[in-house]
């Protein structure tokens, strides 16, 4: 029987490598690229909307449907940029997390406004009172590019509810992995006035500023 020469052993290998490129590379390949495009579809399914638009649990509406009996005004802290290495600052991305914890009772949100550094009101977030069902949540973001709260920005958060609830979890997150080493942290709002009613006589309990 001869022997294969070199130019068969030659053909044989190419043949080989066909077979492995065709049954082995190019699945992978297409697998990759499936999985690519799956999740960019489920980033851009998953990308934030403003509050309100969202589902039924978070409402806008024009007129609170009841008479507030209980509610707080609360600061949240906000770092559009923190300073780095020789004083450099870092931009950041703001996301204002509001929860309702009472698991049978609405809540409503009545104003949140974003203030700069200097104190100065940058802008209101809310046009109308959002209405929030029980355990549902909402956000609000400041993009990483806006530059105008500053080191010291903050939130102003207001709302209320009809009867006595729990009160709600509002927090701030901020979070930038631009680099090779990203940097997340929470905050937590502080309360600054709480107002109750009872017996239809309103009270407002301030914190001290000491």
């Amino acid at each position: 029987m001869p022997k294969p020469n070199e130019d068969d052993s030659d053909k044989m290998m190419r043949n080989f490598k066909l077979i492995v490129f065709l049954t082995v590379v190019i699945p992978i390949v297409a697998l990759t690229l499936f999985l690519e495009m799956r999740f960019e579809a489920i980033e851009d399914e998953i990308q934030f909307l403003e509050p309100g638009t969202r589902d039924a649990a978070r409402t806008d509406l024009d007129a609170l449907p009841w008479h507030p009996v209980q509610g707080q005004t609360l600061y949240a802290p906000a770092y559009s940029h923190i300073y780095h290495q020789s004083g450099e600052p870092r931009l950041l991305t703001v996301t204002l997390s509001v929860r309702n914890t009472d698991r049978k009772n609405d809540i409503a949100l009545t104003s949140v406004r974003y203030y700069d550094t200097s104190g100065k009101e940058r802008r209101s977030l809310v046009e109308k009172p959002l209405q929030l069902g029980p355990l549902a949540s909402t956000e609000f973001v400041i993009e990483q590019k806006d530059k105008s709260g500053g080191s010291g920005a903050s939130f102003i958060v207001e709302w209320n509810a009809g009867q006595p609830v729990n009160t709600p979890v509002v927090e701030t997150v901020m979070i930038d992995t631009s680099n090779t080493q990203g940097i997340s942290f929470v905050r937590s709002a502080t309360v600054l006035e709480e107002t109750t009613v009872n017996d239809s006589a309103p009270t407002t309990n301030a914190t001290s500023s000491d």
